[in-house]
């Protein structure tokens, strides 16, 4: 994997890709917790006031390379500091090799200016091998994350259940 990978947002923000790292841990917990109540729910489909030490196990010392792909977009602030403006991972089911779970988290101030898309661009170049399709569970009420998904390849969607839609997405064959 690319330990960078520029990308341009859709407002002419210039931002690099890079991968999420265990010395990230701190960090993503901080940045977390500047995200809005409604931007917590739509990442986790439930109240999650903060994250713990057994999510932090999940989100960033469970990341392989591998299977669990994860990766922060960081756009220049005007001092010269990274500023991250987004995460997005892929995790493999163990359970079917050509299937993996995506989710993607914009800081809100970030929210509508390419940020998931870019990010989402890279993650899907460096998917774990073989993986061909998406199952993901999303906040029915999101379209954003609807019209996101819809962009990646030929979406199915599941019925509302508790306010939440799984949806199916077959990924185009990578070159």
């Amino acid at each position: 994997m690319d330990d960078l990978t520029p990308v341009q947002l859709r407002d002419g923000t210039e931002a690099i890709v890079v991968p999420l790292l265990p010395a990230n841990r701190e960090a993503l917990k901080q940045e977390y917790e500047h995200l809005s109540l409604a931007t917590r729910f739509d990442r986790f489909l439930t109240a999650v006031p903060t994250l713990n030490d057994r999510m932090l196990d999940q989100l960033v010392d469970a990341v392989d390379g591998v299977d669990h792909i994860a990766l922060v977009l960081l756009v220049l602030a005007d001092d010269g500091t990274e500023v991250p403006a987004g995460l997005a991972r892929i995790i493999r089911y163990p359970d079917d090799p050509a299937t993996a779970d995506v989710a993607v988290t914009v800081v809100d101030e970030w929210q509508g200016r390419g940020v998931a898309t870019g990010l989402l661009r890279v993650l899907l170049q460096q998917r774990p091998p073989g993986v061909r399709r998406l199952v993901t569970v999303i906040n029915a009420s999101n379209a954003a994350s609807l019209a996101m998904l819809q962009r990646l390849g030929t979406v199915e969607m599941g019925q509302v259940e508790s306010g939440a839609r799984q949806i199916i997405v077959e990924l185009p064959d990578t070159e």
